[in-house]
C-alpha cells in the first residue's frame, strides 16, 4: 500500500494522477470526499468491483454506490436523466446526495447486486472530483471501512487491516464530514429516502416530492 498526501495543489495533482493509474490497472484507492473517505475501484470492471466486496466484507446483496464527475456521468449510467430531476440535480450535485434510478446496460450486475437500479452521486470535494476527472470513468465508492463499522472521516480511523488490502491511499486530512450522503430513490413518485444522511428530507422537498 502506498500513501500520498493531497494537502496542496501540487500534491493533489501527483496523488490523483497516481490514483487514476491505479484504478486503470484494476486497483483500489482510498480517497477523501466531503462526507467520508471512500474506497474506489473502476465501476465498469467486474474484477475490480469484486475486490471491493471482498475487502469490505460487504453482503453480496447490497448494491455499491457509484460516483461520477458530472451530469454526463449520470447520462452514462442511467437509462435517462428525467427533466423532473434536473432541479434536484442542480441544487445538490455536486454534493452529499446519492440518487437511485434505473441503470443503463453499461452498469455491470456486480455493482447493483443484480437489481435494475444504480445509486450515483457527484462528490463535492476537490480531490475526489480531480480523481474522477483524471480517471475519466465512473468509480464504485462505498465508505473505506469494514462492512458494519462506522465510516471514517480521517485516514487514521481506517483499520490497518483494510489499508493493507488496498493499493493507494490519498490522504487529504479530516473530511469534516463523518455523515454519509443521503440516498434517495427517484424511481418512484413521490421519491423515497433509502438512507438518511447529510441532507434532510426538508432540504430535498424544496425540489422534489418526498414520501413520509
Amino acid at each position: 500500500m502506498q500513501k500520498l498526501a493531497a494537502n496542496t495543489p501540487e500534491q493533489t495533482v501527483h496523488a490523483v494522477q497516481r490514483g487514476a493509474r491505479v484504478l486503470a490497472a484494476g486497483g483500489l484507492v482510498v480517497f477523501p470526499t466531503e462526507t467520508v473517505y471512500g474506497l474506489a475501484a473502476d465501476a465498469l470492471s467486474e474484477e475490480a468491483v469484486r475486490r471491493v466486496w471482498e475487502v469490505k466484507g460487504r453482503p453480496t446483496d447490497k448494491p455499491l454506490p457509484v460516483q461520477v464527475a458530472n451530469v454526463e456521468g449520470l447520462r452514462l449510467l442511467w437509462r435517462e436523466v428525467p427533466d423532473r430531476l434536473l432541479p434536484l440535480i442542480r441544487a445538490f450535485m455536486p454534493g452529499a446526495l446519492t440518487l437511485v434510478y434505473w441503470r443503463s446496460a453499461l452498469v455491470p450486475d456486480i455493482v447493483t447486486a443484480g437489481v435494475d437500479t444504480v445509486g450515483v452521486r457527484i462528490p463535492d470535494h476537490p480531490v475526489a472530483l480531480e480523481l474522477l476527472k483524471a480517471f475519466g470513468k465512473p468509480i464504485v465508492a462505498p465508505s473505506a471501512n469494514f462492512s458494519g463499522d462506522p465510516p471514517p472521516s480521517r485516514v487514521e480511523q481506517i483499520p490497518s487491516a483494510l489499508l493493507e488490502l488496498v493499493d493507494l491511499v490519498i490522504d487529504a486530512g479530516d473530511t469534516g464530514g463523518g455523515v454519509p450522503s443521503t440516498v434517495l430513490d427517484v424511481t418512484v413518485q413521490p421519491a423515497r429516502v433509502l438512507r438518511a444522511g447529510a441532507l434532510s428530507t426538508e432540504d430535498l422537498r424544496k425540489y422534489i416530492d418526498v414520501d413520509g
